[in-house]
């Protein structure tokens, strides 16, 4: 089928004066656009899918079964609508490089069916005027549903509510970039509930401006749900409203439904935390929460089974939970379990002291002085710094 469409379309070229075989490497994309849409808009769906298949291959480097994977995510009715070639004239305008457009249509097929004057080139522009250039658009578009959204019924007037809120554009760039998602919701309905909610609970202006900058999608959250964090935050883990630590744990609790949450405590527990620990753990650390259910199991393991450490001590320490394990905290135990036997530190030192430490002071104090004295393990840690660079 596609190789007898290649033909004819070469005959049409042929009708229309574009020459003969060396023609064909140069014909123009205004006419390959015109015999793409006279003989493509004619065709039954999934003769049009096959065509989109082998667009994506051919031009965008898609190997064949990503190809059908990404084209059955279309709706075949749309595909009547498809302008390949405009549409990549415009991601090249964009700055986008092919590998850029591959992941962005990998991602979001729909934006391939995007009408190009009226809806993509006005969207784009607006990211462009907040500052999006790349890959920070791939990552935006990837992150959101924007492209989805009305220019005039709720982009434009969502930047507007934010520039009321924020009082500048520059502010208003830095948290749309930090959430994407900002621009797919009706703004002016979603976040005034959850303010008035803060200021009733006693969150000043100030506070909320941190809540919002640091997180912008705390305020898109059902109010109900988070009035609910809030109470949770100061009743159930006994963070006081006062500490610093009290909008910290708002924000890793609000990211946590009630299963996922119960499912991380009962991690702890099985450990051998109490309640107690756990609440402990919190206020020092609440990040300790946000923390993948596999992440929390390993890193437990490690520091309890094979170090030895007791609960109270790690929910007193808390960074140690949140420290890489294979990046930070093991490369830097294994050089100080070296220093201590050959006897190269005397003074007492703990392990927490030497995971906290910044790199470089790390590398100052416990790796240079000694690196002739453990030249494998030197050649190991500094391996593992530049893997962890890169």
């Amino acid at each position: 089928m596609l190789k007898k469409l290649s033909q004819t379309c070469d005959t049409q070229g042929l009708m229309f004066g574009f020459g003969s075989n060396g023609a064909k490497k140069h014909l123009s994309s205004k006419f390959y656009t015109f015999r793409f849409h006279l003989f493509y808009s004619t065709l039954p769906a999934t003769s049009r899918a096959d065509i989109l298949v082998d667009f994506m291959v051919n031009s965008l480097g898609f190997s064949t079964h990503e190809a059908i994977s990404t084209s059955d995510k279309v709706t075949r009715s749309r595909l009547r609508n498809y302008e390949p070639h405009l549409l990549l004239d415009v991601f090249h305008n964009m700055g986008l490089n092919k590998s850029q457009i591959k992941t962005l249509i990998s991602s979001s097929p729909e934006v391939l069916f995007c009408h190009i004057d009226k809806n993509l080139k006005p969207k784009i522009k607006v990211l462009q005027q907040l500052g999006l250039s790349g890959s920070d658009l791939v990552t935006f578009i990837k992150k959101s549903d924007f492209l989805t959204r009305g220019l005039h019924t709720t982009i434009k007037p969502s930047l507007d509510y934010l520039k009321e809120l924020l009082g500048s554009y520059d502010s208003v760039a830095m948290v749309v970039k930090k959430e994407p998602r900002l621009l797919s919701n009706n703004l002016r309905k979603v976040i005034p509930p959850n303010i008035s909610l803060l200021q009733n609970l006693g969150f000043s202006r100030m506070d909320i401006e941190t809540i919002f900058n640091r997180r912008p999608r705390y305020l898109l959250n059902n109010p109900v749900w988070l009035e609910r964090v809030v109470h949770q935050a100061e009743n159930s883990f006994h963070i006081p409203r006062e500490s610093r630590m009290f909008l910290h744990g708002i924000e890793a609790l609000v990211s946590l439904d009630e299963s996922k949450l119960e499912r991380k405590l009962d991690i702890f527990r099985s450990f051998g935390w109490s309640d107690s620990d756990i609440c402990a753990m919190v206020r020092k650390l609440p990040y300790c929460l946000t923390s993948s259910e596999a992440k929390i199991r390993i890193t437990l393991k490690f520091f309890m089974n094979e170090l030895g450490y007791e609960p109270s001590y790690l929910a007193s320490h808390a960074p140690l939970l949140k420290y890489s394990l294979e990046k930070r905290v093991m490369p830097r135990n294994e050089i100080l379990k070296f220093l201590k036997e050959k006897q190269l530190i005397t003074r007492k030192l703990s392990l927490y002291t030497v995971v906290a430490s910044t790199e470089l002071e790390f590398q100052k104090k416990y790796v240079l002085p000694f690196r002739e004295k453990m030249p494998d393990l030197y050649d190991l840690y500094i391996k593992v710094q530049a893997q962890e660079k890169s």
